[in-house]
């Protein structure tokens, strides 16, 4: 095997790891993928008889390509103020992800697009702080020279992360049958119609956020919630259960074209957070089976 191959199989052994950083840092599967390309790019380049720890010399290559995107990103939100759910990532209910080692690793630790909208929320220095050492334990001092802060400043940005994601994120049941249960019963209201039958199952307090064309458009509310799903299941969509980012989550088609995936957020037994992607260029991306 030539020294270029060997790298190359070297490489091929961190690319999960890799890609789950990436996603975590920019909530795009795609994005995640490109930037996991361009380490392997700069590492062919690079003479790697001075690199030490070839896994953790990825990871912050990795970590730097994902920090100057969030910064482009946020800089051109700023101008278009755009705003869209994170990606998906969409397995079949009856395949666990832990199965696949690629899979459980982009969402492990419960990963859902609900943490990833909260960690959207960060700035790119505090979102990179906090996924490096709370979701894969790198130490400050690694993660110092990444966003050009002292240990101790990079100790700030990440507690200033946790304080945020505690605040905002919601944990959900870790029983998908509960989980599952709960969705059922959500869509089976909807599709009778019936409006109390729909509040039973929803949080006073639920939370939808679906992504479209348009961008992003929140719904606050169990009545106004319950109003919006009985007037969609009127459109008469072929919806089939699916797991998104591990969690429960439905596929709905229509003329055999993916139509919308929408992921559920159940705590004890009622829905609080519904996210959906309905844009259809996303959509054509995901690897929906």
């Amino acid at each position: 095997m030539s020294t270029q191959d060997a790298l190359a199989a070297d490489f091929e052994q961190q690319r999960p790891h890799l890609r789950a950083v990436a996603y975590r840092m920019l909530g795009s599967v795609s994005e995640a993928e490109d930037a996991v390309q361009e380490a392997w790019l700069r590492l062919s380049r690079t003479d790697t008889t001075e690199v030490d720890n070839l896994a953790a010399w990825l990871t912050t290559v990795v970590s730097r390509v994902c920090l100057d995107q969030l910064r482009s990103r946020r800089s051109r939100r700023e101008d278009s103020l755009e705003v869209r759910l994170p990606d998906p990532v969409v397995t079949p209910v009856d395949v666990d992800p832990r199965s696949d080692p690629e899979q459980q690793a982009l969402v492990a630790d419960a990963v859902g697009l609900a943490l990833l909208v909260v960690l959207e929320e960060l700035n790119p220095a505090e979102r990179l702080a906090f996924v490096l050492h709370d979701m894969f334990g790198l130490p400050f001092a690694d993660i110092a020279p990444i966003v050009d802060r002292s240990t101790d400043a990079t100790k700030m940005l990440a507690s200033r992360a946790r304080r945020r994601v505690q605040g905002a994120r919601t944990v959900p049941d870790p029983d998908l049958s509960r989980q599952r249960q709960a969705v059922d019963a959500f869509q089976a209201a909807a599709r009778a119609g019936d409006f109390d039958a729909l509040l039973e199952v929803l949080d006073p307090d639920v939370v939808l956020r679906a992504s479209t064309a348009e961008g992003l458009r929140v719904v606050r509310g169990a009545a106004a919630v319950a109003s919006g799903a009985v007037m969609f299941q009127q459109m008469a969509l072929s919806a089939r259960p699916v797991l998104v980012n591990g969690v429960a989550g439905v596929a709905a088609s229509a003329e055999g074209r993916l139509y919308s995936v929408a992921a559920f957020t159940v705590v004890d037994g009622r829905i609080v957070g519904i996210d959906i992607i309905s844009e259809p260029d996303r959509l054509r991306l995901l690897d929906v089976p």
